[in-house]
């Protein structure tokens, strides 16, 4: 039941990156736009048609066909099992962990704590309290978003 189709590349039809625009399926009867994607692992292009109703030149496995919001929605639900990854709850963990760096640096300043700070990057967010104005600074910014 699956036959091999063989794929001829239509010679002299490259695109400005130099990709193959077009590509002959059938024996040569059919003449089709090519996808545009390169494989990560080759470095060749993809060797599928694209769909005829691409904005990208795509082919169906690379993205080729647009979707409807109500369609995102019900992947985007599908996909969600626990929301502990939601945007919302992403940028609640963003905001509580600068808080916790940002603590952290006052505990410092004023010398309550000894030992090693958390390491790795600071969140997004996060302003650094190195001095005693900046400290003045952090609870007055905390105390403006508590009302």
């Amino acid at each position: 039941m699956s036959e091999k189709v063989s794929v001829k590349h239509v010679k002299g039809e490259c695109s400005a990156q130099g990709k193959a625009q077009y590509l002959q399926t059938a024996g040569g009867k059919i003449t089709c736009l090519r996808c545009t994607v390169n494989s990560t692992r080759t470095k060749l292009q993809c060797g599928r048609p694209a769909i005829k109703t691409s904005r990208t030149q795509k082919c169906q496995y690379h993205g080729g066909r647009p979707h409807s919001e109500e369609t995102l929605k019900r992947i985007s639900d599908a996909n969600t099992i626990h929301g502990q990854l939601t945007k919302a709850a992403k940028q609640q963990y963003t905001h509580s962990i600068s808080l916790i760096h940002e603590l952290q640096d006052a505990m410092y300043v004023l010398k309550m704590g000894e030992g090693p700070r958390i390491r790795g990057p600071k969140p997004k967010g996060y302003k650094p309290v190195r001095t005693q104005a900046d400290l003045v600074r952090m609870i007055q910014e905390r105390l403006l978003h508590m009302v």
